[in-house]
This record gives C-alpha cells, structure tokens and sequence, in this order.
C-alpha cells in the first residue's frame, strides 16, 4: 500500500519514518515527493495544498492529522467520496483537558486580576466563589469536549454541555440546538469552545452569543478561531461584558503582529498548543486503523462529510 504524508507545515520525514518503522509493507512518501500519480491509495495530510488530494485517481482514503477537518473537507475540490478519517488519539485528549483545566482555572482563581496588581505593587484581596458556585459551560461535547467537561466537574465546577444536537453525557446537564442555546448562556461564567468548525457554527461566538452571558463572563477558545467574530469580542472586552479571553486559535495563523488581541489587557494568547498531536501515539493508531481496514474491517473514525464532523 501507497501512503503519502502531505504536511507542508509539519515534519514530513518524521511521520513517513515512524509509519515505516511501525510497517515496513509500506511504501510512505513524502509529498511533493509523490512518484506516480496513480500509486497513491492513502493520504495523511495536515494543510494539504488546495486541489491536491484530487489529482490521484486511486486514492481510497485520507487520514487528518489532527482531531479537526475542516482544513480539509474547506478544499472545494476535496474529492468527496474519498472516506476522511480524523485523528482520535487519547493523548490529545488529555493534552486538551489540562490546557482546559488550567485556562478555567485562571479564570476562577483570578490570575489576571493579581497580575495587574503586581505590576502597580499593590497588595489587595478579591474573594472568588467556589468551585461550586462557578457555572462553565462547554460547547461541543465530542471526544476532546466530553472529557474536558467531566474533569471540570471532577474539580467541583457546575458543568454544563452545549452540542448542535442531542448529545448524553453522564453527569453533565446538556443542552442542544438553537432552542437550548439561550439557557445554556443564561447561567454560563467561564465559556469553553471546542466546538468543530463548520458553517453552522462559524461566527457562534459573537455579539448575540456573549450578551446572554452574566456580566463579567470569560471566554476560552481552543477550537477554532474562525468560531469568533473578533471585533465582538473586542467589543465585549471594552465594555465588560467579558472580563477576560484565553485564545488559543485565530482566524489568521500565525496571528498579524498588528492585531489588536495581542496588546489587548483582558486578552491572552497561545499559538495553538493546547493539543499538539504525537508522532510517536497518533501513528500507531493510523498504521493499526490501516492493518484492519486492509484486513476486510471498517475504518474507525470516520468523519461525515455531510456534517463536518
């Protein structure tokens, strides 16, 4: 089997060596390096340039490199019959759960506030709630946004869970839709976004969505930054509205040097590390997906691409 790794922002030669490694039967190449055209059958790509994926004609799979496609099924020409499999690795999920964690609890311990006193030498108490008594509400409650949620709860926080449709989570009250949207908000002090992007949920995080928040709110986006439409959130930061942004994703990579978030006082940025993917963890779980697929078995994971998600 041909597996070609097109990553043009990643470390292409470390996956085609660990996929090697892990199968010799192999044959891994490293895009542009891709031989002939119709030798390609399966694709593991992160950014894949525009248009590519559609020029081999036996390509019977693509593997995301990360938990997110909508990098790659927002290629028009991404050939839609092609099954997409998205990344399920558990280390991304724990690697998200304790960004997560430590972004809450920022937040709720009010490490901001304290910082702004250090820089004006000024010694003052501010009495914050108990866990107990601080509302976070999560929006998405996939395999990263279930679990974020859970350990939330494990901590003391009163969790809730908003998803686009109908989601269960034991131990979690959980809200859907449009229709349950407005009541997940109404309650919500600490919002985290680990939403997937796709044009239902593109812009959610806007001027409506932050105004059905208590005063005073926070927001942590670790899903994407196109999820904010930015000068709302600007907006809401001056007025506060929100008290405060841990932004981990933005609309444009690497974030324009001119962008007002990065002087902005109630604003704090991370260049999208709350999740890194494993190459040692992620390509083991691609070359045994594989072994089973060619054995006659399903691919697991899957993506709809009706859904995006």
């Amino acid at each position: 089997m041909v597996l070609l790794v097109i990553t043009p922002t990643e470390n292409g030669a470390s996956w085609r060596d660990a996929f090697r490694k892990l199968d010799p039967t192999l044959d891994v190449r490293v895009w542009p390096d891709t031989g002939a055209l119709e030798d390609i059958e399966v694709a593991f790509v992160w950014r894949h340039p525009e248009g590519d994926l559609a020029r081999y004609p036996n390509l019977r799979a693509v593997f995301s490199l990360g938990a997110g496609v909508d990098g790659t099924l927002g290629d028009p020409l991404y050939p839609r019959q092609v099954p997409l499999v998205r990344m399920v690795d558990p280390d991304l999920a724990v690697s998200m759960t304790e960004f997560v964690i430590a972004a809450v609890l920022r937040h709720h311990c009010d490490l901001d506030h304290y910082a702004h006193l250090q820089r004006e030498a000024r010694w003052e108490k501010r009495v914050r709630p108990s866990a107990a008594g601080r509302v976070v509400g999560v929006m998405g409650l996939g395999a990263l946004g279930a679990r974020a949620a859970l350990a939330l709860t494990a901590l003391g926080f009163e969790v809730r869970g908003w998803s686009r449709t109908i989601r269960t989570v034991a131990g979690l009250e959980t809200f859907a839709g449009e229709a349950g949207l407005s009541a997940f908000l109404a309650a919500t002090q600490i919002l985290v976004c680990l939403l997937p992007l796709t044009p239902e949920t593109r812009g959610i995080l806007d001027a409506q969505t932050f105004a059905q928040m208590p005063r005073g709110s926070h927001l942590v986006n670790v899903a994407r930054g196109a999820h904010v439409v930015e000068g709302d959130l600007i907006a809401a930061l001056d007025s506060g509205q929100l008290a405060g942004a841990t932004l981990d994703v933005f609309d444009v990579e690497p974030l324009p040097a001119g962008h007002a978030f990065w002087h902005h006082p109630r604003v704090l940025i991370t260049p999208h590390v709350a999740s890194l993917t494993s190459v040692a963890t992620a390509a083991i779980l691609v070359v045994e997906n594989l072994r089973q697929w060619r054995a006659g078995g399903a691919l697991l994971n899957v993506v709809d691409v009706q859904r995006g998600y």
